[in-house]
């Protein structure tokens, strides 16, 4: 049961990275591209869960936390340039 949950799950993830592949290329304006990769960070550490999940090994774990933090910071930086036009002050 656990294994049809799994594939399921899945499925679902990859077309929700689907879709937001195609937001982050056709986004009408930068702030929806922005939102749109950092969702596409979201549901590839979902898929990295869910595979460590899978295969019963824990170190896939700590790849999606090193994973949410490369997304934070991405997006933060993002964000600040587009505010500010500039990164560093």
């Amino acid at each position: 049961m656990l294994d049809l949950a799994i594939q399921i799950v899945g499925l679902i993830l990859c077309v929700s990275l689907i879709l937001n592949l195609y937001r982050l290329l056709v986004g009408p304006k930068l702030p929806d591209r922005i939102l749109a990769l950092d969702t596409m960070f979201i549901n590839g550490i979902a898929l990295i869960l869910l595979y460590g999940i899978a295969i019963e090994n824990a170190i896939y774990f700590e790849a999606a936390l090193l994973i949410a933090m490369l997304g934070f910071v991405s997006t933060s930086a993002l964000c600040k340039y587009l505010l500010r036009g500039d990164i560093i002050e």
